[in-house]
């Protein structure tokens, strides 16, 4: 028996990430729209345009905004920039000179904040 394939375009990792936003997104516009107004008139109306605006400010930020930082940061400010920091290093501590002993401290006794004399 054979397995039926996706087309070829339904592979790409662009529609993927697509499909896995439309996903995130339908999950948040329901969740915002049942808490808000609950199952009430108008529920698949305020779904649709919650949903819409979810995908739209997703898609915009996870397939173009950071897309274009992460490649504007290759190109344009060099390799190095877009690679990992190096660790700093680390200087050993001095050590104190003269360790100093500390008398314990005395427990004061506290008033009673409600009864005045």
């Amino acid at each position: 028996m054979t397995r039926p394939t996706l087309p070829a375009f339904a592979s790409t990792p662009l529609l993927r990430r697509a499909a896995m936003l439309a996903g995130i997104s339908f999950l948040l516009a329901l969740a915002l729209v049942g808490y808000l107004f609950g199952v009430q008139d108008h529920f698949f109306g305020r779904l649709f345009s919650a949903f819409f605006v979810f995908f739209w400010l997703l898609a915009v930020t996870f397939l173009g905004v950071v897309p274009f930082v992460n490649w504007a940061a290759a190109n344009w400010f060099g390799q190095e920039w877009a690679e990992a920091p190096t660790e700093p290093t680390r200087r050993p501590r001095p050590n104190p000179k003269a360790a100093t002993t500390r008398k314990p401290t005395r427990t004061a006794t506290r008033l009673n904040s409600t009864q005045h004399p």
